[in-house]
């Protein structure tokens, strides 16, 4: 399914981590043995320079995924098998993984989710000790330790071999960590939350409850068995009915691993990541909070994002897709505030990676303290008409095809200055992904259908 696959035995393969992390159907391509590898690896790299006497320690997440408890116990074998701790925290969302190992003193951590996919994928995504995404070059040095070195990692014996440790307790100090990022209760609001059947079925209904909000909770289910499954920040069609039917003052849904969020209005509209950093940035600029007067996106974020900032006196830089390379440009030129349309979120200032549930909880705050209704917030931003598409394919190789090229410069021809094209194969799905903005939606629409057309045809 996947580029991230491994031949058991075979080491003449290819590149393993994508763009988040590495991802497959588990128990085919994301194996046993493959992330038993990866532990012992990735626990070596992380541990190999520490100085320190103590016993160098590394925390594990998972989501709800039936395959999350296999690929645990592989991965906590290959750690210990090279001296290293392990603190299983059991199920938590992504970035709860991210903050306690930046608070534990931890030597790393890692998160078994496939974040959004459906329940038959998983993956394996490491951080630093600072809860930091590892990065390129760092990925790049676990594969060529597994490629070239692996049979060198060293084997400790005795009482030196690691230990495992069950942590569920420690998701406690995540929840009341959130409960800080705020000074408002949400009393006198109501609001429907979707889950996913995820990481956040407990995480995210507990801290909404104890700031006083009342709740209508969806999709909650801890079994394993349907994650994502029509529910979630990829069906946000659920919350948006509900909240009509409820009369509630908003809806937040949630990924498979929490580290994203989608909302919806008292109206039942939509509001993806643009429309929330919209939200927030205006109050942060507002309030002399948003550092450097700069949010961070990529270049898939509405050209109307771009506007709204600018008309409030700030500025917006650009990145390449992939919510760590927006983390990059934020810790190297000192921003807080930055994320992707599709609800990767970062708030610097409280967190090291995208969180949805921490964002959640800063725009509800905004709400609350404003004392207007969502949609009336949301209006800060208009949208130029996009039309974005997923195009499943059973080849990538878009660029090296001439007919498809020929359609994408055609597109751009037609739409001049007063639009964007962009095509990209997915990193982690075996899809093309097309974006058209422009102020003329029957042309995207046109265009939109004849880039389609020529990519299944060309690449099916």
């Amino acid at each position: 399914m996947i580029e991230n696959t491994v031949k058991t035995g075979d080491e003449s393969m290819g590149k393993l981590f994508g763009t988040d992390g590495v991802r497959g159907v588990a128990n085919k391509e994301l194996t046993g043995e493959l992330a038993f590898k990866l532990g012992r690896a990735a626990a070596y790299y992380l541990t190999r320079n520490k100085k320190s006497k103590k016993k160098p320690v590394i925390i594990i997440g998972k989501d709800t995924r039936v395959s999350g408890d296999m690929l645990e116990a592989a991965l906590v074998a290959g750690i210990t098998s090279v001296g290293v701790d392990v603190l299983k925290l059991g199920v938590i969302p992504t970035p709860g993984v991210a903050y306690l190992s930046s608070i534990l003193d931890a030597d790393g951590a890692v998160m078994i989710s496939a974040s959004h996919n459906p329940v038959e994928d998983n993956g394996i995504k490491f951080f630093t000790g600072k809860g930091l995404k590892l990065t390129d070059q760092m990925e790049d040095e676990i594969e060529d330790i597994i490629f070239n070195e692996y049979e060198s990692i060293p084997r400790p014996v005795s009482t030196e071999i690691g230990k495992a440790e069950e942590a569920a307790y420690l998701v406690d100090k995540y929840i009341d960590y959130l409960l800080t990022t705020v000074d408002v209760d949400f009393s006198g609001l109501r609001i429907v939350l979707d889950c996913a059947n995820g990481a956040a079925y407990r995480v995210a209904p507990e801290v909404l409850r104890r700031l006083g909000a009342q709740l209508i909770v969806v999709n909650d289910q801890a079994d394993g068995e349907r994650i994502n499954l029509n529910c979630g920040s990829t069906h946000p069609e659920l919350i948006s009915e509900l909240v009509r039917q409820e009369k509630a003052d908003l809806g937040v849904a949630h990924d498979g691993d929490a580290d994203r969020i989608i909302m919806v209005d008292e109206n039942g509209e939509l509001l993806n990541g643009d429309k929330i950093m919209a939200i927030c940035s205006q109050y942060l600029l507002k309030n002399n909070r948003l550092k450097k007067k700069t949010l961070v996106t990529t270049a898939y974020s509405n050209m109307g994002l771009h506007e709204m900032i600018r008309e409030n006196g700030g500025e917006i830089v650009i990145t390449d897709n992939g919510d760590r390379y927006v983390l990059e440009e934020m810790l190297k030129n000192g921003y807080n505030l930055g994320g992707e349309q599709s609800g990767h979120i970062i708030f610097l200032d409280y967190n090291t990676t995208g969180d949805g549930v921490l964002t959640a909880l800063q725009t509800i705050a905004i709400v609350k303290k404003s004392g207007q209704k969502i949609s009336e917030l949301a209006r800060v931003m208009k949208d130029w008409p996009q039309r974005l598409s997923s195009v499943p394919v059973k080849e990538k190789n878009w660029q090296e095809n001439d007919r498809i090229q020929e359609r994408v410069e055609r597109a751009v021809h037609r739409l001049g200055d007063k639009g964007r094209v962009f095509v990209r194969a997915s990193g982690t799905e075996p899809v093309i992904r097309i974006m058209l903005e422009g102020k003329d939606d029957a042309l995207l629409a046109e265009l939109e259908r004849d880039l389609v057309e020529v990519i299944e045809e060309e690449l099916n």
